[in-house]
């Protein structure tokens, strides 16, 4: 009977231990769960911090890009060099290059300036040359829908609601599954000419704002600013005739038919001449300003090789001193320069705009593998 009390201390002591190990594991989960969140809060603290930072660079750059602008319109003394480093008119920088601000931007943000002179204006497009970018898409052998086309895009822009004899109007689109009427005036966006009857089948693949613009007094295109996007439309030009214009402009400039007419064939020029206007310059800018990635030392990661590649091919200037461009989309502002004691009318803003095309790559590549042996 005298063991029985020790038992009991025995079972007693086994009990304790085992609260305690269970006390102990409880607190160890415990602790580890709030490590965890708490290096989780720090994690999110820290790239919270980061993104802060990258938004007021990005915003710096815009209001910087703004004051490069406005600086053009200053008057310039007499003795003033009038060309840049390379002899080109030092306005043709702003054809989607990468600059290096007169106020320089942070080492990890990328600027690009595009002059609207480098797009088509649909809102001052010709019917004739409307059809000839049409033709070119489609091919000259598709004249009847082309047809269809044209008519159904003077009745979205005409100012009544009556259909011409193979046009839309207000009927058309009502029976639509989504329907909707028809602006009766001129573009509001370059997006809306997806809603024009026939042609989102044709400009479904088309980046519409690095192509299209509705700024600008006519529709010509000045080959110094055009935008990748904008020569795949103009009738003559190909992508490896494109990448040619692409890398003669980075040293020089294009200052009258003649000068494109060395790089552009005889029979491609009759169909792109009536296009051009190789002095067009206007007031209204696409700015795109977006973050970089630095290349570590002094290569650049092999995913964006073949862009740097292209780059160097067609004289695009690396950002810094390397920069692994992985972006594909941009902060960017629309704005109306009106000189240089008046900050820009901001037309539009896009926070997550696609970056225009920056080198014929694809065709840049395959030219160099045919030349080689």
């Amino acid at each position: 009977m005298a063991a029985m009390p020790t038992q009991i201390y025995v079972r007693q002591r086994g009990t304790v231990i085992i609260v305690t190990l269970w006390t102990i594991t409880l607190l160890t989960i415990l602790i580890t769960v709030l490590a965890g969140q708490i290096r989780l809060s720090a994690q999110a603290a820290f790239f919270h911090q980061q993104d802060l930072r990258s938004w007021a660079n990005v915003q710096a750059a815009v209001n910087q890009a703004e004051m490069e602008l406005m600086l053009e319109y200053m008057p310039r003394p007499p003795e003033a060099i009038s060309l840049d480093t390379v002899g080109r008119n030092p306005l043709y920088r702003f054809n989607g290059q990468l600059l290096h601000l007169y106020y320089p931007q942070a080492a990890d943000v990328a600027v690009r300036i595009y002059d609207h002179a480098g797009k088509i204006n649909l809102r001052e497009i010709a019917p004739s040359r409307l059809r000839a970018m049409l033709e070119k898409k489609l091919g000259a052998n598709a004249g009847l829908q082309i047809d269809l086309m044209i008519e159904a895009w003077d009745d979205w822009q005409d100012l009544n609601d009556q259909a011409s004899i193979n046009g839309a109007e207000a009927a058309y689109y009502a029976d639509l599954e989504s329907p909707y009427k028809p602006r009766n005036g001129k573009l509001e966006s370059v997006e809306e000419i997806l809603l024009i009857r026939g042609f989102a089948e044709v400009f479904s693949d088309v980046d519409l704002d690095a192509a299209f613009t509705l700024y600008g007094e006519n529709e010509l295109v000045n080959l110094n600013l055009a935008t990748v996007e904008a020569m795949q439309l103009l009738p003559g030009l190909d992508d490896a005739l494109i990448a040619e214009i692409l890398a003669y402009r980075v040293d020089n400039e294009f200052s009258g038919n003649g000068d494109v007419a060395q790089i552009v064939p005889a029979e491609n020029m009759a169909e792109l001449r009536p296009w051009l206007n190789s002095r067009k310059m206007t007031a209204y800018y696409s700015i795109m300003v977006y973050p970089t990635t630095p290349a570590a030392g002094s290569s650049l990661p092999s995913d964006a090789q073949a862009d740097a590649d292209a780059a160097e091919v067609v004289g695009e200037e690396v950002a810094g001193e390397e920069v692994a461009e992985q972006a594909t989309t941009a902060f960017t502002e629309v704005v109306e320069i009106t000189g240089f004691t008046d900050l820009p009318k901001i037309l539009k803003i896009n926070p997550y705009q696609t970056i225009p095309l920056r080198g014929m790559v694809a065709t840049i590549n395959e030219r160099n593998s045919a030349d080689k042996p």
